[in-house]
């Protein structure tokens, strides 16, 4: 059995490009797919937008959030029982408004990333989060089983700082975080659950944060509503 410290596989994301589009066309121009967005492909279903003629999709009355990419992820912030959320809305209010707390065996997408070995026991987060009333960010959080049993993070309420601060409470605080970004159409439950207006895409982001031995204590895939958020990265040339 592996232990999630060598051979990480590049998360990459399921590209809709890779299954047919509904009318029967295929686009072009089509990317390569990386090994986790091919391992991912089969059973997705794909909302395809409907244009209205008249009606553009992508105009939206919407206060979105700037989503600082590093400064919300440092040790400052959960470290001091803040979440790595509030450093992004300021005094707006960010709420979960589903969280569901699972063990489930990880897909080989998910094992790869994370260096285990496949259907290797993880504990699954999934949350939805609503600004001003509006559904904004899909978060699913997997962790390996065996590192956060009988802790809070096994808890709808993981206490003060969230997961990280727990994570370093048992002694695997997160040193080091790798994003991947891209941008697609949502499949049909992400556009229902996001409350999509028709032909509005989704970023879709994946976090992977490892210990100070390399090990990867936790894979975060977010689905964002494309509106909704500004995302912005600030770092030294």
């Amino acid at each position: 059995m592996r232990d999630g410290r060598q051979n990480h596989q590049v998360p990459g994301e399921l590209d809709p490009a890779l299954g047919a589009v509904e009318d029967g066309h295929t686009p072009v121009s089509i990317p390569e797919p990386s090994e986790l967005a091919t391992a991912c492909a089969v059973g997705f279903e794909f909302a395809v937008p409907s244009y209205v003629v008249g009606a553009d999709p992508f105009v939206r009355e919407f206060r979105p959030i700037r989503r600082r990419g590093i400064e919300r992820l440092a040790r400052e912030q959960w470290g001091e029982g803040r979440s790595v959320w509030a450093a992004d809305i300021g005094g707006r209010e960010l709420a979960v408004d589903s969280v569901e707390v699972t063990h489930e065996p990880a897909s080989a997408a998910v094992a790869g990333v994370m260096g285990l070995d496949e259907a290797a026991n993880l504990c699954v987060r999934r949350r939805r989060f609503v600004l001003d009333g509006k559904p904004v960010l899909l978060s699913t959080s997997y962790l390996p089983a065996d590192l956060v049993a009988n802790s809070p993070i096994t808890e709808p309420d993981t206490g003060p700082g969230g997961v990280y601060a727990r994570l370093a409470d048992l002694g695997h605080a997160p040193a080091r975080f790798r994003e991947e970004l891209r941008s697609r159409m949502p499949t049909r439950p992400e556009a229902d659950r996001l409350e999509l207006p028709p032909g509005a895409p989704v970023i879709h982001l994946t976090r992977t944060a490892f210990d100070t031995e390399g090990r990867v204590v936790e894979v975060n895939e977010m689905v964002l509503d494309s509106a909704a958020y500004v995302l912005e990265y600030d770092f030294e040339a």
